[in-house]
């Protein structure tokens, strides 16, 4: 295959001739050929050439002039060339052996056969020559072409010795299985399940990148029934395959919770690409399996799971080194009130009800009700359509609540100045007591907001502290 009018940038003849004054090989390799024959974008180029990367790079930066920035990593042999928007990394061909206990090669200098036989997956293991006598020939020594269109994730070499040797290649291959939407080779999955054990090497943040990616992916359940069907999942998250299965007691069963799980991350991934939404849309039931509880009246019960899980949130972000700040506090808040706008619907709407609820999401409203909706996974239609319109009455409740809200911020009934004269109070603290309490009163619809209810309230939370109206009060 030629894919020489894919290598349209000036880039890729530069590099070449670059390569061609120092009389050797150069080609481009990896994940940008394989997002080159499959279409997607890529601004990351790898560069391997048989000899030294760093000097190719040196060479290429001085070709290129003021406009390229480079860095040199000489203790991995590596430089990294960034020019403009694009950035390009150079290494010589190498080859790699591994000590069981890590996942660090022992890296030696190779020919561009043995660079392509350590790649991960055969997708990832073709390379498309740039110097000016062979330039756009591909390189494709397992077939990397024929696994893009037949959509398979599959190793070069024995998947047994690919994931052994490097056990986070196990996350990887699911990643590209779920960003591809690409089936995992049944000699590769079969070797991820008897190789699962060697992702306990793998540092949390290395794993934390790959699910990170995993969610960003346009439908991640994918990748998490792929993380739970090899037994990663148990050993990376156990509190989430504790979810999957269903438990039946006198006749009586609960729904999966991990299949339900599944369809309500897709449903807030089709509508939302904030990742931390999507985290509270994979953790929302996290709590379950820790309450469920038999009841001979009531059957199944999950008491309390939001507040558990909210806490539960806590723990995974720290185990998994996931931030722990805002985006943290923000999953665990959903968690726990994700159940909230479902109650609100099945019980009458009121003002005060629409209200509490929005004091209580405050900024986070508006995803709080996209995970309610992705929550109903009903399989009865006419029952899932009424829960969604009376989600559409409750977002109305909360349009309407709020331009009330507003109104009523802007006319105050009683002013600080009619206070004071009211009570004789001078200018201080036991006005603003009055004006602050008078104002959140008719902000929660505790009274109207008449005259006549705020001077009856004033009154009234006045004697409460030992203030008595030192003039007549208005009735109106």
């Amino acid at each position: 295959m030629n894919l020489k009018s894919k290598l349209r940038s000036k880039i890729f003849h530069t590099v070449g001739e670059a390569a061609d004054s120092l009389g050797r090989p150069c080609y481009v390799v990896g994940g940008y050929v394989r997002d080159l024959i499959i279409g997607r974008h890529s601004k990351d180029i790898d560069f391997v050439t048989v000899g030294s990367g760093i000097e190719l790079a040196e060479t290429v930066a001085s070709r290129m002039g003021k406009g390229a920035h480079l860095a040199v990593f000489r203790n991995y042999g590596t430089a990294q060339l960034k020019h403009h928007a694009t950035e390009l990394e150079f290494v010589g061909a190498r080859r790699e052996s591994y000590n069981r206990n890590s996942r660090n090669p022992i890296v030696e200098d190779g020919t561009l056969d043995d660079d392509l036989a350590r790649r991960d997956f055969t997708i990832n293991a073709m390379a498309i020559s740039v110097n000016q006598d062979s330039f756009g020939e591909l390189v494709d020594r397992y077939d990397g072409l024929g696994d893009i269109e037949r959509r398979i994730i599959r190793t070069p070499l024995d998947p047994d010795i690919t994931f052994s040797d490097d056990p986070l290649r196990m996350m990887r291959a699911i990643r590209f299985a779920t960003q591809l939407q690409f089936n995992i080779y049944p000699e590769t999955l079969e070797a991820i399940r008897r190789n699962a054990e060697r992702i306990e090497i793998i540092t949390a943040e290395r794993i934390k990148d790959e699910l990170f990616k995993i969610m960003a992916s346009p439908k991640p359940s994918i990748g998490w029934e792929l993380l739970l069907n090899t037994g990663l999942l148990k050993i990376i998250m156990p509190e989430l395959a504790k979810m999957k299965g269903i438990e039946v007691v006198n006749g009586r069963a609960h729904k999966d919770n991990f299949k339900h799980t599944m369809l309500v991350l897709d449903a807030v991934a089709e509508v939302s690409d904030n990742i931390f939404l999507r985290w509270a849309a994979l953790l929302h039931d996290i709590g379950k399996p820790v309450t469920k509880h038999f009841d001979k009246e009531r059957g199944w019960t999950f008491h309390n799971h939001n507040f558990i899980g909210s806490k539960m949130v806590k723990t995974i972000f720290r185990r998994m080194k996931f931030p722990l700040g805002n985006e943290m506090r923000y999953v665990a808040k959903l968690v726990e009130l994700h159940m909230r706008p479902i109650a609100l619907v099945e019980d009458e709407v009121t003002d005060s009800a629409v209200r509490r609820l929005a004091n209580y999401a405050e900024e986070d409203l508006s995803d709080l009700m996209i995970l309610a909706r992705a929550d109903i996974t009903s399989k009865d239609e006419a029952r899932k359509a009424r829960y969604l319109a009376n989600f559409d009455l409750v977002e109305q409740k909360f349009r309407d609540t709020n331009a009330r809200d507003e109104e009523r911020n802007r006319k105050n009934p009683v002013d600080g100045t009619e206070i004071m004269a009211m009570f004789g109070l001078p200018q201080g603290p036991d006005v603003g007591y009055f004006t602050k309490n008078l104002k959140q009163a008719i902000k929660d619809c505790e009274i109207e907001d008449t005259r006549a209810a705020a001077f009856e309230y004033l009154v009234k939370i006045g004697r409460e502290r030992g203030f008595e109206p030192v003039i007549p009060v208005p009735t109106e």
